[in-house]
């Protein structure tokens, strides 16, 4: 029987993925980078570039090179000093105080300040979109006590507080609220969000130049950067909102685009990795992919419904389809400082998918309720995914109805509990270098209604285990809560844990990437979203 299901599983796999089909001709192209030495990176999906409202993938790839923040990840997980010099915190834990580098300019050539840093922190706690939950109902006051000295105090100890610093991205307060509309933030108006949709207010390595909503970010140096450029740092980026096979594959060709998506399937990865002059930089990235299943929607509400597709799910397969990714023992990646190694890997096991279904009130009446699945078109892969749990589910007796919907209508599908469907597949980045990042924009009540948490999971326990954990400043003992959360979790069988994923991205090899040599040389880079493009840190082939 078992040799039979992967029989069956594998020709799924060749007939989704075309493996029938004969192996492209090797192009050509020269290592010579393009004259203007731009980046040129594509995305599946444009930014949003106002750092107190995106927080997908493109969006944080341009935050972390138009603004600047108090401290900057590194690979140990210790944050590094960055516009914050130096910085002390009380006894207590609860205030902390900064002291701002001298001689940080704004883009607008103004000197960056400590009331600039308290207007940003509070400009994105109002807002309270993006980044805003890392900060909301923990911070009492953020005030600046002269120019170069700012101190913040919490409302409660908040262990990972340091490390979360590298989402408070640093807007210039004079540029914005000179910028400002009508909006429903009292004298902020909208706090500038119109103006920031087009414009940077920001002091990082790189400025904005052009943007087209929806279609493509453009960003050019700024030479004035208070720490300065390689001899041979590009001289600007661009995002593309392009992600589909056989254009990626041309424009790589081509030298349009320096750096693909990392959501390429493997044929088309391999195809890039054939051309010359192009490598692929495989890496582990911290963030996991999951099935979400809505727990306030029949049939996925019951705890044993989801179990079943839990276990009925063919992981073996998973792993043909992304290769260099591992089977994940939870919802936390094994590369994350709090990851519970001691739980079991997720595997198949039809036998207890269908003890599990038997429990389920639903068992009885299956016909009445089949389950809804929508994947992502912008990432052709999920297909596969979703098409797999179709004909895993069926061997059991679940009907599983898939549709497709792009990336845009997604996070719309799954702002509310009632238009969530029962299933939807997405990925999760860490926001610093902690499994509580995870836990907390994953599954943490504040979270629902997001593109991250389609789960609707509402539980109170889990909230203040969550909650607990982070308030814990012991750096051990805050692990190990995240351990037993992690335990948790997996019980109640919100998520269908798919795979610690390995981002491969093909690039062109007249770029020094900082990621791909660390991964090279076996070396640690941060997992933190987005510093791995990082883009002042690259240089040109000389």
């Amino acid at each position: 029987m078992k040799h039979r299901l992967i029989t069956l599983s594998l020709a799924l796999l060749l007939i989704l993925s075309g493996c029938g089909a004969k192996p492209a001709q090797q192009e050509t192209v020269g290592n010579t980078p393009s004259a203007d030495r731009i980046v040129r990176i594509a995305e599946s999906g444009a930014p949003v570039i106002d750092p107190a409202v995106g927080s997908d993938s493109a969006s944080v790839e341009v935050f972390v090179n138009i603004y600047d923040t108090l401290v900057f990840p590194t690979s140990s997980g210790e944050p590094a000093p960055s516009v914050a010099e130096s910085w002390e915190t009380s006894p207590d834990g609860l205030t902390w105080t900064f002291h701002i580098r001298e001689g940080v300019k704004f883009h607008s050539g103004n000197p960056l300040k400590a009331s600039d840093v308290a207007y940003s922190l509070h400009r994105l706690i109002d807002i309270g979109e993006g980044y805003a939950y890392l900060f909301s109902n923990r911070i009492a006051s953020a005030e600046a006590i002269d120019d170069q000295t700012l101190v913040i105090t919490l409302n409660n100890t908040y262990g990972p507080f340091l490390s979360t610093l590298c989402r408070v991205y640093i807007l210039e307060e004079a540029v914005v609220e000179a910028n400002l509309a009508e909006g429903p933030y009292g004298e902020h108006g909208d706090y500038g969000k119109n103006y920031l949709l087009t414009h940077d207010a920001g002091s990082g390595p790189y400025m904005t130049q052009e943007v087209a909503i929806q279609e493509s970010y453009k960003a050019t140096r700024f030479d004035d950067y208070w720490n300065g450029f390689g001899e041979n740092a590009p001289e600007g980026f661009e995002i593309i909102n392009q992600a589909e096979a056989a254009t990626i594959r041309s424009m790589m060709s081509n030298r349009q685009i320096d750096i693909s998506d990392s959501w390429q399937t493997e044929a088309s990865i391999t195809a890039l990795d054939a051309i010359d002059g192009i490598d692929v930089n495989t890496y582990m990235t911290g963030h996991l992919m999951y099935m979400m299943l809505n727990t306030q929607s029949a049939p996925t509400d019951d705890i044993h419904f989801r179990k079943a597709l839990s276990y009925c799910l063919d992981y073996e397969t998973i792993q043909t389809i992304f290769p260099g990714s591992q089977v994940p023992n939870g919802p936390i990646s094994s590369v994350l400082a709090g990851w519970n190694a001691d739980l079991p890997e997720v595997k198949q096991d039809l036998d207890k998918a269908r003890e599990e279904l038997a429990q389920s009130k639903y068992a009885d009446d299956l016909d009445s309720h089949p389950v809804t699945l929508y994947w992502v078109t912008d990432v052709p892969d999920e297909e596969k995914l979703a098409l797999l749990l179709k004909q895993n589910a069926a061997e059991i007796g679940i009907t599983v109805e898939v549709k497709s919907v792009p990336w845009a209508s997604f996070v719309d599908l799954v702002a509310t509990v009632e238009d969530t469907p029962n299933i939807t597949i997405v990925h999760v980045d860490p926001y610093y270098d902690e499994a509580g990042s995870v836990l907390e924009s994953k599954y943490h009540s504040s979270s629902t209604g997001t593109w991250e948490q389609a789960e609707w999971l509402c539980s109170d326990e889990i909230d203040a285990a969550i909650e607990d954990a982070i308030a814990t400043t012991d750096y051990a003992a805050r692990m190990e809560k995240y351990g037993e959360i992690q335990k948790e979790l997996v019980d109640l069988a919100p998520s269908i844990f798919l795979y610690d994923a390995a981002a491969k991205r093909a690039y062109q090899d007249y770029l020094v990437w900082p990621a791909a040599e660390a991964h090279k040389n076996g070396e640690p880079f941060t997992a933190t979203a987005g510093y791995d493009l990082y883009i002042r840190d690259f240089q040109y082939v000389s």
